[in-house]
């Protein structure tokens, strides 16, 4: 429970790392180990208070607030290391005071949770004791490679969101889809909305009139269209981030994502593992912005992985493209 005793009365002063974030974040980020229902359980009880009065959980903190927090007792203590001897290298594509960012693998998730014991920001932290803060600017699916941002600072964190809601972050996406792509570009605008499955599982499907509003700008790149299953590079422009919102499009269009294990073509998927692609083929390939503390522009670039770009060589090879 980092330094906190766990036998007293425990006075924080809320740092630039808290500033601006809910105190039930803000406890769950320093009482690491206490179970969520035992912190909500003592905020509703006002054992917490911000400033000396009762304090709900969505209040947000500011700079210099104090917060009581009582004495807490837990037989779980918070890891000291990873669960693994050999924690995967990350690769940095840039980094300064105020941001991260890294070329996520794929296969790894961004966080824990659902039965994953430590993500890519656990891994981050653990090997960083030093950071006061680093959080998760966005997220990418665990089979999703390619540019992912993490905040060092909270007022870093704080711009880049609102740069996310703005529409002032441009993120492509390369994919690789079944079927002929005839326009070399084509804006989307469908619906989506989330449900369960009957066997408990979130999916997302296009839903008219309840949906929320989604659009993706789909880019031809390059088509391969000699053989009896074609198929089509694009590049992906997400101007609104729903939940799969790429492949749900493509799906609804027709044209399955290469590789997708819940909305794509099962039977092609197995071919093509037989023929060397053993993951989606979803890769955050460029991500653009202003940076969060000087506005100056950044541009980050991820190339294909190797066996994404593995697969594309060996469909240039048989087949030459047509585009």
């Amino acid at each position: 429970m980092n330094d906190l005793s766990k036998d007293a009365v425990n006075h924080l002063a809320v740092g630039e790392a808290g500033a601006g974030q809910r105190v039930d974040n803000f406890l769950l980020r320093v009482l690491k180990g206490v179970p969520k229902s035992h912190i909500y359980r003592i905020l509703r009880s006002g054992e917490v208070r911000l400033n000396r009065k009762r304090v709900k959980p969505d209040a947000r903190l500011a700079l210099g607030d104090e917060l009581r927090i009582p004495p807490i007792r837990t037989g779980i203590e918070a890891p000291t290391r990873l669960p693994t001897a050999r924690p995967i290298a990350l690769s940095i594509l840039y980094e300064d005071d105020a941001l991260i960012a890294i070329d996520k693998p794929s296969g790894l998730a961004v966080h824990g949770g659902s039965g994953i014991a430590f993500g890519l920001i656990e891994q981050l932290r653990a090997t960083r004791p030093e950071a006061k803060f680093l959080e998760l600017v966005h997220r990418l699916d665990r089979d999703t490679s390619g540019v992912l941002l993490v905040a060092k600072k909270r007022t870093a964190l704080v711009a880049m969101h609102a740069a996310l809601r703005d529409g002032g972050v441009d993120k492509r996406y390369a994919v690789l889809v079944k079927g002929k792509w005839r326009d070399a570009k084509r804006a989307v605008e469908l619906p989506l909305t989330k449900f369960l499955t009957g066997e408990g599982e979130r999916r997302v499907r296009v839903e008219h009139g309840t949906g929320k509003h989604a659009r993706t700008v789909f880019l031809r790149r390059k088509v391969w269209a000699g053989a009896a299953d074609p198929v089509s590079l694009l590049e992906a422009e997400l101007h609104t981030g729903r939940t799969h919102q790429i492949r749900v499009h493509l799906t609804h269009l027709g044209y399955p994502l290469a590789g997708d294990d819940k909305y794509g073509d099962f039977a092609w998927n197995k071919v093509l593992a037989k023929q060397g692609l053993k993951r989606m083929f979803l890769h955050a390939s460029r991500l653009e912005l202003m940076h969060p503390i000087d506005a100056r522009p950044l541009v980050f670039e991820a190339p294909l992985p190797d066996d994404l770009a593995e697969f594309v060589r060996r469909l240039d090879t048989p087949r030459g493209s047509d585009a």
